[in-house]
């Protein structure tokens, strides 16, 4: 069977096809980079129309009471929970990662006042550890990289273990479970960034045991450029969050316009200023997407497809080096593959309307959405690299012009 029979096979046999008209994918265009910006849905803008145009329009001001902005982090929130396997009221949307994760790290030193050092992988995301010496400097705390396995520099000093749960350099899936068990042997907090997780793969916080977590929502959730993260604490956290960005939407009682600040309990403690409405409203349209929808079936596709197109890229495009865990149950929903003219074949498959993305020093990144991907189209996109390869237009002098984002 030849490639695009094999992909049409699997498609006839997928049950997520339908999901694809709710996208708006352009024409011509493949799309494997929604893991790093996931396309817009016709629910997501409807209702950023209606929140522009009726409850901004016309409600104005009203509309905080009226359309029920004020309850939107804790509501959608909730919905987000259903996702990533956490218990009603432990999910919050506000803010970005970056402030969230500043925010977490700080409740994790109050949680553990006898503690000084963070620990974090040392091939985290930059932004993670960027954020972790931000605190440790605020705090008078140490940052601690793993090098090797980051359960084995767990040590009594460790406040707190920060963790991808998938890395994105390489989409290798994290064992949430047991390194969640570690870190408790040790006394340590476990948090965990979701940011190539949610939406992709079943997540299970509460049964893993994870402390805290924060992730995104303009990724596999599909909320827009920008759109509003979250934040998880377990439960058991709730009456002890203490975090330094205490604004007014995370007081008691915010609209009483006292002088000293009382956090709000539970997950409100996490707020701190006005939320942007409008990437509300977005992001509720685009989790309408996910109504019925079940992980357990996101997960099924996803590992189906990544093994698929590692077979075929590497029956097709000799001279690319498989980046990612050869076993599925090992990745999440991304394929990496090496080479050292990486960014300029990224570049050269784009100007075909194959879309991924490059990391550095050589990563092309390939990014697998259940819920609007079909295997022809995966299939397709693998003919189209291989031809880049194979005519070398990679080495157009305009392929290797490099642009702010790549």
């Amino acid at each position: 069977m030849d490639m695009i029979a094999e992909a049409r096979a699997l498609d006839a046999a997928d049950p997520l096809a339908d999901r694809r008209g709710r996208y708006l994918i352009p024409e011509g265009v493949i799309y494997l980079d929604g893991n790093s910006l996931g396309p817009a849905s016709h629910a997501a803008l409807a209702a950023l129309d209606v929140a522009a145009r009726e409850e901004w329009a016309e409600g104005l001001i009203r509309s905080w009471n009226a359309a029920g902005w004020f309850e939107l982090p804790m509501a959608l929130g909730g919905r987000i929970g259903r996702l990533i396997g956490a218990g009603e009221g432990c999910v919050v949307a506000c803010d970005t990662i970056s402030v969230n994760l500043y925010k977490v790290l700080h409740a994790c030193l109050a949680l553990r006042p006898d503690r000084r050092v963070i620990l974090a992988e040392a091939t985290s995301f930059p932004t993670d550890l960027y954020i972790a010496e931000g605190v440790c400097a605020a705090a008078g705390a140490r940052l601690v990289l793993a090098e090797g396995p980051v359960e084995a520099a767990l040590g009594p000093e460790v406040a707190a273990m920060l963790v991808n749960h998938v890395d994105y350099r390489s989409g290798a899936l994290r064992d949430m479970a047991a390194l969640t068990a570690a870190a408790h042997a040790a006394g340590a907090l476990a948090v965990w960034d979701l940011s190539h997780s949610a939406g992709a793969l079943e997540v299970g916080l509460d049964a893993a045991g994870a402390d805290f977590a924060v992730g995104c929502t303009y990724k596999y959730l599909n909320g827009g450029p920008g759109a509003p993260a979250f934040v998880y604490a377990a439960t058991r956290h709730h009456g002890a969050i203490r975090q330094p960005v205490t604004g007014w939407w995370g007081h008691a009682r915010p609209f009483a316009f006292e002088t000293g600040f009382e956090a709000a309990k539970g997950m409100k403690a996490f707020l701190a200023g006005t939320q942007p409405v409008l990437s509300f409203r977005a992001l509720a349209g685009a989790l309408e997407d996910w109504e019925g929808v079940e992980m357990g079936a996101v997960r099924a596709k996803s590992m189906r497809m990544t093994q698929a197109f590692i077979n075929w890229v590497e029956a097709a495009c000799p001279g690319l080096e498989l980046a990612s865990p050869r076993a599925a149950e090992a990745r999440g929903s991304q394929v990496s593959f090496c080479h050292a003219n990486g960014y300029e074949i990224m570049q050269a498959l784009i100007a075909r309307g194959v879309i991924g993305d490059f990391r550095a020093p050589d990563v092309l990144r390939f990014g697998f959405a259940p819920l609007y991907l079909s295997f022809e189209e995966v299939a397709r996109a693998v003919l189209a690299l291989a031809e880049v390869l194979e005519s070398g237009e990679w080495r157009e002098a305009r392929f290797a012009e490099r642009g702010a984002v790549t």
